[in-house]
């Protein structure tokens, strides 16, 4: 491997997707003075809606929330799909000039910290292998929370058995053609209830095998309402009426679901009684054993699901799996499912930082012993932020405050002249906590991977966008628990390197 020259930059941002434009939106709009760069590991923007290409892929949230908040989302359709999603990133970061700041084929492996020169070294590697060096004095990950490498696939006795094709969601193949083909889709989530009404259009048929099932609730595409309003009034005002309807609904839903689980059970199961024959058995088939929003709730635009399923072209079967046959899935009640396709829609694998190496002074981070600072910085970790969105509402919601959030801060080391900020533990008094209340497979996977949470702010993530707004619009920057170092000369860099031992947990 060679290496390319150094360069310089205030801030690199690490991943080109919705949060890493949104980022790069706000630094330049409120810091137009620093110089950032944009890593992205890919040949194209996008992040999730450039890597996923299967049948029907959209958006498992309404887009006027999804979508930036400085560029709302003007398209009818509410639940947009994939390739919509994706000209709407790219024609955003080509507006605001994002795109020139964007060095595609760029991956991070490995950013070091050092105290001593008050600054980050970042590592990546291109396509052909080259390792480009930079350096900057703030690192800013934007990378997602899952690798883009695979998939999570369990081990199917038997798979390798199997005569037809066999393969998962994030690695679908191009041109693939299954029409007129038997498939089966081994997972209840919200790739599979997406992918399910999508494959059934051409197939012969297909069956959603699930161990067990999922909540799923349906939404119309269009947001009649947002698009009355649209017509009617200025866009702006528009667009922030129709986005503050939407995060009141959604955290209205999640406290009852909380509070009143039996109730939000029932109103769920109500709704999708009505959409199927009264054949179908729904305690079965669409009850799960967890109660709403312990995991998260599956959308389907339009029902499409529940149609699929009335004209027959789809079943549900809720069984496990004893093996993969040639032919197809035996289950565990001894019936054979035939398959010429089996889609294993059994979810992501959890990774932070895009799997890069983060070392502070030579020490290699371990984020799942660290805590969260206001769930956007980590315990130890000078100069670091980091893109984490919401589980129970859009994943843009959050990091664009985030965004704002990292804006203050760098702001404010300006106007004070600091050059190095790291949240500090105060006192053993804040035990931690997962971070996700959440009881997803993907979670339970990951943890020995994600960070963790207090018991109280700034350490606690309360994962509600209208306490966060508050919290990061008219907090105090300067809040006792992050600190600040003016230069390392005159604040002898070895003590970044003494808060990074004493903030582990």
């Amino acid at each position: 491997m060679s290496t390319q020259s150094q360069e310089q930059f205030d801030i690199v941002i690490v991943g080109a997707g919705i949060s890493g434009i949104d980022a790069a939106y706000h630094l330049q709009t409120a810091l137009p003075k620093k110089t950032y760069a944009i890593l992205e590991g890919r040949d194209a923007i996008g992040g999730t809606w450039d890597l996923f290409r299967y049948p029907g892929v959209r958006s498992d949230s309404e887009m006027h929330t999804l979508g930036f908040p400085f560029r709302p989302w003007q398209a009818d359709e509410a639940i947009a799909g994939g390739p919509a999603i994706w000209n709407y990133i790219r024609e955003t970061a080509e507006h605001y000039g994002i795109d020139r700041r964007i060095r595609l084929g760029h991956r991070m492996i490995r950013a070091s910290w050092s105290s001593s020169d008050a600054r980050w070294t970042v590592e990546a590697q291109t396509k052909d292998g080259r390792i480009v060096r930079l350096f900057c004095k703030f690192l800013y990950m934007c990378s997602g929370y899952y690798s883009y490498e695979k998939g999570y696939r369990p081990e199917f006795p038997g798979a390798d058995r199997f005569e037809g094709q066999f393969l998962h969601p994030q690695e679908w193949p191009e041109g693939l053609d299954y029409t007129g083909k038997r498939i089966v889709v081994i997972g209840s989530g919200a790739t599979a209830v997406t992918l399910v009404p999508a494959l059934a259009k051409s197939a012969a048929h297909v069956t959603m095998l699930q161990r067990s099932p999922s909540y799923v609730v349906t939404r119309p595409s269009k947001d009649a309402m947002a698009n009355w309003m649209n017509r009617r009034l200025p866009k702006g005002l528009a667009a922030k009426l129709t986005k503050w309807k939407n995060v009141l609904y959604s955290i209205t839903m999640f406290h009852l679901a909380r509070t009143k689980p039996e109730l939000m059970k029932g109103l769920i199961l109500k709704g999708i009684k009505q959409q199927l024959r009264p054949d179908i058995d729904v305690e079965r088939h669409f009850t799960p054993r967890y109660n709403p929003w312990d995991q998260r709730i599956c959308l389907v635009p339009d029902g499409d699901l529940f149609a699929a399923i009335r004209s027959g072209r789809v079943e549900i079967v809720t069984d496990t799996i004893a093996e993969v046959v040639e032919s197809g899935v035996r289950l565990g009640s001894g019936t054979t499912l035939p398959a010429d396709i089996i889609v294993s829609a059994t979810g992501l694998v959890v990774q932070l930082m895009g799997g890069a190496e983060i070392l502070v002074d030579g020490v290699t981070a371990k984020f799942s012993e660290k805590l969260v600072y206001k769930g956007a910085m980590f315990s130890g970790i000078p100069n670091f932020a980091l893109a984490f969105g919401y589980t129970n509402n859009s994943w843009t919601l959050r990091c664009d405050i985030t965004a704002r959030l990292v804006c203050r801060l760098l702001k404010y080391m300006d106007r004070k002249g600091w050059s190095v900020c790291v949240p500090n533990l105060p006192d053993e008094s804040v035990k931690p906590e997962p971070l996700l209340d959440f009881s997803s497979g993907y979670v339970r996977r990951a943890d020995g991977v994600l960070p963790r949470q207090g018991q109280r702010a700034p350490w606690r993530v309360p994962q509600n966008y209208v306490k966060d707004l508050a919290a990061f619009t008219f907090g105090s920057v300067s809040d006792g628990t992050m600190i600040f170092f003016r230069t390392p000369e005159a604040d002898n860099g070895s003590r970044v390197s003494d808060v990074h031992s004493r903030a582990t947990i």
